[in-house]
């Protein structure tokens, strides 16, 4: 594990490495060995809280809920402010600090596992940095602090297999709001206008040439944003917009498979029960008899 910090503890802050033989334990069991906390801690105006790693063996998180600080990554100082949340790779030396005259307060977790590269390498490549500027969130920080409350049962085991759980619930849920937050600023791509077309054409065809014109980008590029924003291409959200539809007609009507296809533009029933099959598992002669309760 990766040295922390020896800034000094006050009575408001946290600090709690977790003891070698559990974290051992934790590598060998099928829930921990994917994804697990090594060190975790809460620092409060953390006044000279600094740290220089060249070595660095595990993950590491923080997420800035006060004040600021400053990060040195490749000789490049980059601030940190309240709202932003960081991830510090194996191997990446790095260097930060608490600003003098607004230290900041953080939330952190040094963390390992055999998909602790899956988990975060994905969001550093999404993002192309390792600062992720997602604002202050109520629930984000409810899980840090439930995080940190398991350690006030390490007497048990089970206690730190659901540490395990929290902090992949924790990295999912960053995932979740950097992508709204790529939504929300990303001015290259209106997603409302482009997802307000399919529904106006959910009853025909549309094709990507005619949704990428509606965005005023070439089909690469307007192809390319939107997978990068949704994590999807546009044809299969139509495709799935379309399927949602009929799954809704078979619910609540008596019409036949066909004429459902119809409405939603697939002039070839077998084609439309097809592509039915592809997102939903089952043909919708299948989900029609399911949700009326046969088998």
């Amino acid at each position: 594990m990766s040295n922390t910090s020896n800034w000094p503890i006050p009575n408001d802050s946290v600090r709690f490495l977790l003891p070698r033989p559990v974290i051992n334990s934790l590598k060998e069991n099928p829930i921990g060995r994917s994804l697990h906390p090594v060190a975790m801690g809460f620092y409060k105006k953390a006044q000279g809280h600094t740290m220089s790693r060249l070595d660095h063996d595990d993950y590491l998180l923080i997420y800035c809920v006060g004040g600021e600080g400053l990060l040195k990554l490749n000789k490049k100082s980059i601030k940190v402010s309240a709202g932003d949340f960081l991830i510090l790779p194996k191997t990446l030396s790095h260097e930060y600090t608490a600003k003098k005259k607004s230290p900041w307060s953080i939330y952190w977790v040094h963390c390992d596992g055999i998909l602790a590269k899956d988990y975060l390498d994905e969001i550093i490549t999404q993002s192309q940095s390792n600062i992720l500027s997602i604002g202050l969130h109520s629930r984000l920080i409810t899980d840090f602090e439930a995080l940190l409350d398991t350690r006030l049962n390490n007497s048990l085991f089970e206690s730190f297999l659901h540490s395990c759980s929290l902090l992949s619930q924790i990295i999912t849920h960053i995932v979740l709001l950097n992508k709204q937050v790529q939504s929300q600023f990303d001015k290259s791509l209106d997603l409302e206008l482009i997802r307000s077309l399919m529904l106006t054409h959910i009853h025909q065809q549309l094709d990507v040439e005619t949704l990428a014109n509606a965005a005023n980008l070439s089909k690469f590029h307007f192809i390319k944003r939107y997978k990068t924003l949704t994590g999807r291409t546009p044809i299969n959200d139509f495709i799935q917009m379309k399927i949602e539809r009929a799954c809704h007609l078979l619910d609540v009507s008596d019409k036949g498979v066909a004429e459902v296809g119809w409405e939603l533009g697939y002039e070839d029933a077998y084609y439309f029960s097809r592509v039915f099959n592809k997102v939903m598992g089952i043909s919708p002669s299948q989900y029609r008899t399911l949700r009326l309760g046969h088998t």
